[in-house]
């Protein structure tokens, strides 16, 4: 087994490039991925190795991006497209969810459409609005796209390469506040066979915590403080946002009988708002406090200094805790 230490972002590059030896198809699409590597160097040097021809520094354009991509599927490559930050999606919106979505279903399953758009997404950097949102919802909304996000570099690593060998139209949520923290990355194997499938971060007996992208670090943060007070919580690390594995949520939830979902989006018709409501349908009898939500507040991400209020952390993560099991 080779393993090596590298932060998110270097595993997100090694993963590039990996998938760009093995597949002359692929090609990276974006503003600003050439030389200088993107806005977070996700691409660096990968245009200095593989060309210009299959790296290719776009105009500030998303819809034209996204457009372009869509017909490159169409004649067999498979474009990677970067997305800047989450709030610059918007202007691709109608390409993604109008067309590239619907495509394969409308050729009723004849023409595959390999499409990844990469969207940094998620709080804690310090920058203003459409720089730190959280936009999984319009997508795992939509039928004909995968919703992923991985929460750690090994994820990072195995995800990308997965989600670019697929025939479907795959939306890549990277979480930038975790571009910089390191972790092992195992080169040889994947820890799960599919990017579709939830994994247990933390094995616990009293209380589930459930989340998806850098929320997981933050249910992990706030079970470690829970365990100096004698309290059991098991963290699952969603991954898969579109389809949702339910099978180790509902195991977990069956053996700890209480939940907590935690998002940094709005918590309005939400991610966290259909587990809490699938949890509720599929292991009712075995529930002894209703599901609870921890979410951003239903309002415009604030400025900058306000962040730490409106982004949920471990205390008030905890704070549902003593809320589920007081109940």
């Amino acid at each position: 087994m080779t393993v090596e230490t590298m932060t998110f972002g270097k595993a997100l590059n090694a993963g590039l490039r990996r998938a760009m030896a093995n597949d002359s198809r692929v090609l990276l699409m974006g503003e600003d991925i050439g030389p200088l590597g993107g806005v977070f160097r996700i691409t660096e040097g990968l245009q200095e190795e593989f060309s210009e021809n299959r790296v290719l520094d776009t105009p500030l354009a998303e819809s034209g991006i996204v457009g372009t991509a869509i017909g490159l599927a169409m004649t067999g490559f498979r474009p990677v497209v970067e997305i800047q930050f989450d709030g610059f999606v918007f202007p691709a919106f109608d390409q993604i969810t109008t067309q590239l979505a619907k495509l394969t279903n409308r050729h009723d399953g004849r023409q595959p459409f390999p499409v990844v758009i990469r969207i940094p997404y998620g709080g804690h950097i310090g920058a203003v609005e459409h720089h730190q949102e959280s936009p999984e919802a319009y997508f795992a909304h939509t039928p004909g796209l995968r919703v992923i996000s991985p929460s750690t570099p090994n994820d990072a690593y195995w995800m990308i390469q997965q989600a670019i060998a697929g025939n479907d139209p795959v939306i890549f949520l990277e979480p930038k506040s975790r571009y910089w923290p390191k972790g092992e990355v195992d080169l040889d194997e994947p820890a799960a066979a599919t990017p579709y499938q939830a994994r247990v971060a933390r094995s616990g007996t009293d209380v589930t915590l459930v989340g998806h992208g850098a929320m997981v670090t933050v249910l992990l943060q706030a079970a470690a403080q829970a365990e100096s007070e004698g309290i059991s919580c098991e963290v699952i690390d969603l991954r898969s946002l579109s389809p949702i594995d339910y099978q180790p949520v509902l195991d977990s939830v069956r053996k700890t009988g209480r939940m907590v979902y935690g998002q940094e989006a709005p918590g309005n018709v939400s991610v966290g708002s259909e587990v809490a409501a699938t949890v509720m349908e599929r292991a009712f009898f075995s529930l002894e406090a209703p599901v609870l939500r921890v979410s951003g507040f239903d309002t415009p991400f604030p400025p900058a200094k306000l962040e730490g209020l409106y982004l949920p952390d471990a205390d008030r993560i905890l704070e549902a805790v003593d809320r589920s099991l007081a109940y």
